[in-house]
């Protein structure tokens, strides 16, 4: 099997869900619908997620790559 590039796994996640963990241990969830070569991420119908259960509905957001620690699949 080849080696896959980190752009290579973000663009394999485009338009499914994912979760993501920033700095200070902040948790969203939702739909990846773009990033750019800061991995900067835009998320479509994301939610604020604490201990695995869904905290809030925030909806489209944009979340700075600096910001970011992990980006998981759902």
């Amino acid at each position: 099997m080849a080696e896959k590039r980190p752009f290579d796994i973000l663009n394999g996640s485009l338009n499914n869900t994912v979760v993501v963990g920033l700095k200070g241990g902040i948790e969203f969830r939702g739909t990846m619908m773009a990033y750019d070569v800061h991995m900067n991420i835009v998320l479509d119908k994301a939610e604020e997620v604490v201990n695995g259960e869904v905290k809030r509905g925030i909806g489209t957001v944009l979340l700075r790559g600096d910001s970011i620690v992990y980006i998981s699949p759902s």
